[in-house]
């Protein structure tokens, strides 16, 4: 059993839940007791069909496949292919996926007694397991990174504390590894144990909201396929990133344009494991559609605590003031 102590960049502490949903629940108190309702009765389920393997999904009290519980995205599989042009000094990746890959390190890391996958890569499409990114958008990333004493803006939504954004916030980044799916009648929520976010699902079918609103993390509408949940992702702005940190590799900091679509899908296949795939299209930065194959699994002792982005607010003033000494010293 982890002890709630600093784990990476969050600093955690006990008692996760009463903080989390006194913040979300002056939000959406409506909601709030929808989902707290159908997670009290969700052991009360009735048999699923289309099982893998002969396995049968459990189902919620409304019907729904049920997703619900406490998943973690450890892996020890890269998220692209390496190549021989990468950069892993300037990105901080690690491409070998050892050390501070998408995997548990020995260093301000959470652990798991379980034995991770390693796999050739999350990218899964293109078929050379390579996200295909516009020259301009990489030529954008790396003057980013080179002058993140310059400006806040430079640093990732992530860094700066908003946001690790969506479907970057499911990507594996070694530690603050949880996340809480819920679910009521019309709604799914994804609690995000990294930046604390807690996202809301429609699967009511609404539509999306009108082409004026721009949201960091788009706006999301489900639906179920069969034992899939589908989400639909679009109404981004383009202030955001496609990956926030180091385990993505060459696509942290990549930008996102408002014409940004991704289209997600969970699917629960055995009593521990959703399989979670992501889509993801955007014909200003990429010059084809891209896809990401990543295993939630059930870890029986994680535990959420919570993720106070403190040291994102020192990092920032202390680059931009170190910034500062480098110009005066010139």
């Amino acid at each position: 059993m982890r002890a709630p102590t600093l784990r990476g960049r969050g600093v955690r502490r006990r008692g996760p839940q009463r903080a989390w949903f006194a913040r979300w629940g002056a939000l959406q108190p409506d909601l709030l007791i929808v989902v707290l309702l159908a997670a009290a009765v969700s052991a009360c389920q009735g048999p699923g069909t289309n099982a893998q393997e002969g396995w049968t999904p459990p189902r919620t009290p409304d019907g729904q496949p049920d997703l619900q519980g406490i998943w973690t995205n450890y892996t020890a599989t890269p998220f692209e292919v390496p190549d021989a042009s990468d950069n892993p000094r300037l990105y901080a990746g690690d491409p070998d996926g050892r050390g501070r890959g998408t995997g548990p390190s020995s260093f301000l890391n959470d652990v798991t007694d379980r034995k991770l996958d390693k796999g050739r890569s999350l990218v899964v499409d293109p078929p050379n397991g390579r996200v295909p990114i516009m020259a301009w958008a990489e030529e954008h990333r790396t003057a980013r990174l080179l002058s993140i004493q310059d400006h806040y803006a430079n640093h990732t939504p992530w860094e700066r504390c908003i946001t690790r954004g969506v479907p970057g916030g499911i990507f594996p980044a070694g530690y603050g590894s949880g996340y809480q799916i819920l679910q009521g009648p019309g709604y799914v929520a994804i609690l995000y144990e990294m930046i604390h976010e807690a996202r809301i699902i429609p699967t009511d079918g609404r539509p999306h909201v009108g082409s004026s609103i721009r949201l960091w993390n788009g706006d999301s509408r489900g639906r179920w396929e069969g034992d899939t949940l589908v989400v639909d992702i679009t109404n981004y702005n383009d202030k955001g990133n496609i990956a926030t940190n180091a385990a993505a590799q060459r696509v942290r900091a990549i930008p996102q344009s408002e014409g940004l679509h991704v289209v997600e899908r969970f699917t629960r296949v055995d009593e521990n494991t959703i399989n979670y795939e992501v889509t993801i299209e955007d014909p200003k930065v990429f010059t084809a559609p891209w896809r990401v194959a990543i295993p939630l699994k059930r870890e029986p002792d994680h535990k959420i605590f919570e993720y106070a982005c403190h040291e994102g607010n020192l990092a920032i003033p202390n680059t931009l003031s170190a910034g500062r000494a480098r110009d005066k010293a010139r």
